[in-house]
């Protein structure tokens, strides 16, 4: 909100972000930030920029109690969807899903995800928001959760050998809820349904069929057929490619005790 008004007051002040940084001390990529809700104003940004722009105090309000966001912008119509949804099923490929991350794994994904920098204040509400998110596993009436994670998540140190292990335990934790079930996909494995990149499919309340795809800070949803319905073969097919889970739960113990 506070971005938003700025680049109002901005734009109708007719200065670019440029100029604005040079009252500020800020670099035109940084008004940019601010103006984006991507960085929470510092020291005397507020002050100069509600005197320079004729906010008449307008910014100096609206910044008394600034609101960092917990998601992105383009994830929150997604979460909207997760946390109603009667079905939820994941493939990752790269790292362990937020939906099974223990807080220690969360916070070295966010401290890899640092280009561009990201504000504490931002950091700790995106932490708090995904740790909040998880409650929708035990969530009553329970959705039915299956995740099929690459076996190179497995080993992948985010945050060091001791972080991986405990959020190798906690995701055993996870698994063992009555309506969650956790494979592994095999890297031995010579064929696989999955090579397009990681997905999630949802199932609506309303028996809606939906899949996200996302990557490099943006994601979509697909909601048409046949799309819809080609994405729920894949991961059917991925299921059937992987580990049972009972088998996934004893590569996931062994992975642990070694670390």
């Amino acid at each position: 909100m506070f971005g938003a008004l700025l680049r109002f007051f901005r734009e109708r002040a007719e200065m670019t972000q440029e100029a604005l940084g040079a009252y500020v001390k800020y670099s035109k990529s940084q008004v940019a930030m601010v103006e984006r809700g991507e960085r929470a104003p510092k020291g005397q940004f507020v002050e100069i920029a509600d005197d320079v722009l004729g906010a008449q105090g307008a910014l100096l309000a609206a910044a008394k109690e600034p609101k960092v966001k917990g998601f992105a912008s383009w994830f929150e119509a997604y979460v909207a969807e997760e946390a109603q949804a009667t079905a939820i099923h994941m493939y990752a490929t790269l790292l362990i899903p937020g939906l099974l991350q223990s807080e220690a794994y969360a916070k070295a994904i966010f401290s890899c995800q640092s280009c561009p920098p990201k504000e504490n204040a931002l950091v700790e509400a995106r932490l708090a928001a995904r740790l909040e998110r998880q409650r929708v596993l035990r969530r009553k009436p329970a959705p039915l959760v299956s995740f099929v994670l690459e076996e190179a998540t497995l080993s992948r140190p985010l945050g060091g050998p001791q972080t991986l292990k405990e959020q190798l335990l906690h995701m055993l934790d996870v698994s063992r809820l009555h309506n969650v079930e956790l494979q592994v996909m095999p890297h031995a494995r010579q064929t696989h349904a999955g090579l397009d990149g990681p997905l999630i499919l949802l199932e609506t309340i309303q028996h809606r069929q939906l899949a996200f795809l996302e990557g490099q800070g943006h994601g979509f949803f697909v909601t048409e057929q046949p799309d819809v319905g080609h994405l729920f073969g894949k991961y059917g097919t991925l299921r059937a490619q992987a580990m049972t889970p009972d088998e996934s739960a004893d590569h996931i113990e062994q992975v642990a005790r070694n670390l």
